[in-house]
């Protein structure tokens, strides 16, 4: 590899971490910091469905901008000065609608960004296949710094101070079983979006120093719209299966979150896993870990399976891993160790989605090809997860106060084992050489 060449993957690589901190650092303590703010149970869901609902919008207007009208560069750092400014803002918003408002502006400019970053890096990659999940696995580790640090913040200072720990061991432990309560931790909360928008405005200078895309031609009269074009691909049964199959599995991903913090949560006698609260995040956290461990495994997989059998791995991960949730959930052991099968969960099903629509989409509209599949991935997937979850959860599963987790847990487990059947019987790429969408040779 050349100077240039790693040069070039190094700017990749920071480019995804940066890109993923800024989302990790607001999502993981929104869920219990609106309630907080006195927003009730309907704002809170208009609040968490802004990047959803963005993720649908974005299919049909911000990615048509990105593939036809603008250097992917320059809508980047675009989209990342406004979005860092409005989440920068939900830092010191205390009121429904100036939050509600700034949180819409932050994800209509910031969701698009997922796919845009997708797109440059594609376009700066000999072998996709192989490179591809180098680069990624960058977002990973930032979603991880945008975790851990804030697990200190959170920290009640005062009381450590107070206990006096000896040497590092103990001051560790003490820091983490200290952890900041009502008003404080109110307050504190608030960083996390200031952090993330710091983080948001540091994209944005750096999306100007990113090697540069080929600039797009001067648009031809009565164009055909990208989104469009991308939909029109949805004819072709391997791309319709994909995208059907994509949804299912997003609304797993998201069942996930949805549900795993309360599981780990609850007392044993209520049928949980009884992790301390400061505690669960840290093992919601291992996924992340092992996401990049296989994201580096990830292009020997593809070469090795190809594309259908590697997907089909990593939608049953979901299975195996709702499975121990319902049938062990005693075994703390078991419950932590699961969590590995996060990586095997993104890597082998979504990273290999986007590689894929790399290989078989046409150049001219794969950001907006890669927002159709994110309209699944982060859409209608969560916006199908957001609003039945809840409902399952508070009016199905749970009667007098107790949670029937294992029955909770059978949904998913069912919905993704019934993807991957669909998958491995319907999805049918076409040969190299036989590709409708005219894109290059990739294996199947």
């Amino acid at each position: 590899m050349s100077a240039d060449s790693s040069s070039c993957k190094g700017r990749l690589f920071f480019m995804m971490v940066l890109e993923f901190f800024i989302w990790g650092a607001w999502l993981p303590l929104i869920f219990g910091y609106l309630p907080s703010l006195g927003f009730s149970p309907g704002q809170q869901s208009l609040i968490l469905n802004a990047f959803p609902i963005s993720s649908i919008v974005g299919m049909f207007f911000s990615n048509q901008w990105a593939d036809r009208k603008f250097v992917p560069e320059k809508f980047l750092a675009f989209s990342h000065l406004i979005g860092g400014l409005a989440i920068l803002g939900c830092g010191f918003a205390r009121e429904f609608w100036p939050f509600f408002l700034l949180m819409l502006v932050h994800c209509l400019l910031y969701v698009p960004t997922i796919s845009i970053t997708n797109s440059i890096a594609f376009a700066h990659m000999k072998d996709p296949e192989k490179e591809f999940g180098l680069v990624r696995v960058g977002g990973t580790i930032g979603w991880i710094l945008a975790a851990w640090p804030f697990t200190f913040i959170f920290v009640n200072w005062d009381a450590v101070s107070a206990a006096q720990p000896a040497g590092l061991v103990d001051w560790l432990g003490t820091a983490l079983s200290h952890p900041l309560t009502g008003d404080a931790a109110k307050a504190a909360t608030k960083w996390t979006f200031i952090v993330a928008g710091i983080a948001s405005l540091m994209l944005a200078a750096f999306s100007l120093t990113l090697p540069r895309s080929a600039q797009k031609p001067a648009a031809a009269a009565g164009e055909k719209l990208a989104w469009l074009e991308a939909l029109r691909l949805l004819k072709h049964p391997f791309v319709l299966v994909l995208w059907v199959v994509t949804l299912f599995d997003s609304f797993v991903h998201n069942c996930y979150f949805n549900w795993t913090g309360v599981f780990l949560g609850t007392a044993p006698e209520a049928g949980g896993v009884g992790i301390a609260s400061n505690w669960i995040t840290p093992v919601m956290s291992i996924g992340q870990v092992a996401e990049i461990l296989t994201m580096f495994v990830l292009g020997v997989t593809l070469k090795k399976l190809g594309w259908r059998t590697t997907m089909i791995v990593g939608i049953l991960g979901h299975a195996a891993r709702f499975a121990v949730y319902a049938f062990f959930p005693q075994s703390a052991v078991m419950i932590i160790t699961v969590q590995v099968l996060h990586g095997i969960c993104y890597a082998f099903f979504f990273a290999t989605v986007y590689i894929f629509v790399d290989a078989y989409f046409p150049k001219d509209i794969r950001s907006s090809a890669q927002g159709l599949f994110n309209l699944q991935i982060l859409g209608l997937g969560a916006l199908l997860a957001n609003s039945i979850c809840p409902w399952l959860m508070q009016s199905v599963y749970t009667v007098n106060g107790v949670t029937d987790f294992k029955g909770l847990f059978l949904v998913p487990l069912f919905v993704a084992s019934t993807a991957a059947v669909a998958l491995a019987l319907f999805f049918r790429p076409p040969a190299a050489g036989a590709n409708p969408a005219n894109a290059g040779a990739a294996p199947h």
